[in-house]
């Protein structure tokens, strides 16, 4: 019998990645990388000399179809493998990206008429221009008493789909009106594989305010935000949810010709990078969180009961693995951090012996930062540079350093920077085992985690855990092959649960990062210092950052 193969194919802010992996032993045999010719478009629109206003990111849903087209029949012909012996695919996205299609699925950015209307463009994650539009629904929701605020750390946030497509409506009717679907990216990315419109569990339980039990928020909750939204959900969205771990459809023979996959090789429902990269790791039982490093953090856990958590940024019944609720959370800024340190603060004769030595800055300030003590530099910074995802949920924090001096060295506050990173992991940790949700072990993946032995040594010692990092450098892609086999099932050489597939396939490094006993207790003493900082400028005690963000506002709008 012929050896079997999946796909998982992994869309990101910048670029897709397809991997094509071994079912039989999670063996990763190739990957293809394609870039979106087209980007984060948040200055211009192709065809339009008009620049966008601030805090629009915008995609465009030809660049999805162009991964399909470039990294499948790749890895296929990279690892010699046949399109008779590819089992199934599964697709990971970023979330909430949403898009307004027709009821046929065809992007409205893709008609001429609509062609130079940004709203009729796909909205990446990152687009923050809805935020009035979460501000009112937050505050709708609240003096209704709708419950579903709780689950969502007391915030719907202006990434996710209702204030999207409420922009939409009010600043572009015609779009709103024109449009018989607004969809996740990772789900029409399946409607365009297997000819099927399937909507899954995670992105509408964590981005649309779905719940398994009670559904979507009531028609009178839409109609109190605005009138015209009040059929929303069965207009614009859909009721039918699907499962995680679920079959949505086959290749059908247009997508055959895309891809270079057979008709009728098995799709698995969308899913989300971070969501889909748990069982990736091994991981398909409560109590064990992963992290996934890189621009900013998302943090995932599975529970076995619903528990409200302050500040997370989710709990949805199936929402990662079926049979579990799914709890997230995550940091805004991380990978982000460190780049605006390299790019504005560091001095030129640092990066002149980075150069001499051959070497990227961050690896020459990681090496100068490594030999000191946790302690040594007496500083403590807030991670906030990109506001507080959780526990806060405030995007109008800004970032902090205390302790700073003339004798203060580049390399001390980088590793001050990563350390604020790691006790913010930990506010996360605690906030979570507070309120009833067990976190007894820790895992990383993403590029970070592969590549920075003292940031993710720092965690270890910071929240007193051992860490335990991904195998694959493509975490995701990954997850999604194995979403795929499950598609598949076990008849076909795949499998017929995740669980079953995450005990050959998902794997995580021999090496282990196990807390320093003197590092945990001298971090100890620093996390309190931390927690005075955050509790004092986070929660009200003093809101100077949200005072100088307005003083530069009326400045600057004058």
């Amino acid at each position: 019998m012929s050896k079997k193969y999946s796909i998982g194919v992994d869309f990101g802010s910048l670029s897709g990645r397809a991997v094509l992996v071994d079912v039989a032993t999670g063996e990763e045999l190739a990957v293809s990388v394609f870039a979106y010719p087209h980007a984060v478009m948040d200055e211009y629109i192709p065809g339009s000399s008009k620049k966008l206003p601030p805090d629009w990111a915008l995609q465009h849903p030809q660049d999805y179809l162009d991964v399909l087209s470039h990294t499948i029949p790749n890895v296929m012909k990279s690892a010699g493998v046949s399109a008779d012996d590819i089992i199934g695919i599964g697709t990971d996205f970023t979330a909430c990206t949403l898009l307004p299609t027709l009821k046929d699925g065809t992007p409205l950015c893709f008609l001429d008429e609509y062609k130079t209307n940004p709203h009729a463009y796909i909205k990446l994650w990152k687009h923050h221009a809805a935020q009035d539009k979460a501000n009112m629904l937050n505050k709708t929701a609240e003096e209704r008493g709708e419950d579903f605020l709780a689950r969502y750390g007391g915030k719907i946030s202006s990434e996710w789909a209702i204030p999207k497509i409420w922009q939409v409506l009010d600043e572009a009717p015609d779009v709103y009106e024109k449009a018989d679907r607004f969809i996740e990216a990772a789900d029409w990315i399946i409607w365009q594989l297997c000819g099927v419109e399937t909507r899954n569990s995670c992105t509408a339980g964590y981005k649309a305010i779905w719940h398994k039990q009670k559904g979507y928020p009531s028609n009178d909750f839409f109609k109190a935000l605005d009138p015209r939204l009040e059929n929303v959900v069965d207009e614009k969205l859909s009721r039918n949810i699907t499962p995680l771990g679920e079959k949505a459809g086959e290749i059908t023979p247009e997508a055959a010709k895309l891809t270079g996959l057979k008709v009728g090789t098995a799709v698995a429902v969308g899913n989300v990078d971070a969501h889909v990269s748990l069982p990736a790791v091994g991981v398909t039982e409560p109590g064990k969180m992963l992290m996934i490093v890189g621009t900013s953090t998302c943090d995932v856990l599975l529970g076995e009961k619903e528990c409200i958590v302050p500040g997370m940024c989710g709990v949805v019944e199936d929402g990662i693995i079926a049979g579990y609720l799914g709890y997230e959370s995550g940091q805004s800024c991380v990978g982000d951090h460190f780049d605006w340190f390299v790019k504005t603060c560091v001095p030129s004769g640092y990066m002149m012996e980075a150069e001499d030595k051959g070497v990227n800055i961050h690896k020459y300030l990681r090496e100068k930062a490594s030999v000191l003590k946790p302690g040594e530099s007496g500083l403590v910074a807030l991670d906030w540079w990109n506001g507080n995802r959780s526990v806060l949920v405030d995007v109008d924090l800004t970032g902090l350093i205390l302790g700073m001096n003339l004798l203060t060295k580049p390399e001390e506050i980088y590793r001050a920077l990563i350390e604020a990173t790691a006790y913010g992991k930990r506010m996360i940790i605690e906030t979570f085992r507070e309120n009833g949700v067990p976190v007894n072990e820790l895992y990383a993946a993403g590029g970070i985690a592969e590549k920075d032995a003292m940031m993710m040594q720092i965690y270890a010692d910071v929240c007193n855990m051992e860490l335990r990092i991904s195998a694959s450098a493509q975490t995701p892609a990954l997850g999604s092959a194995m979403f795929g086999a499950v598609a598949a099932g076990a008849e076909k050489g795949g499998y017929n649960s995740i669980v079953d597939a995450a005990k050959v396939m998902g794997k995580v490094k021999d090496i282990v990062y196990k807390p320093i006993p003197e590092n945990v207790a001298v971090y100890d003493k620093l996390y309190a210092e931390y927690k005075i900082l955050h509790d004092y400028f986070g929660r009200g005690g003093n809101d100077v950052m949200k005072r100088l963000k307005n003083i530069k506002k009326s400045v600057i709008d004058k």
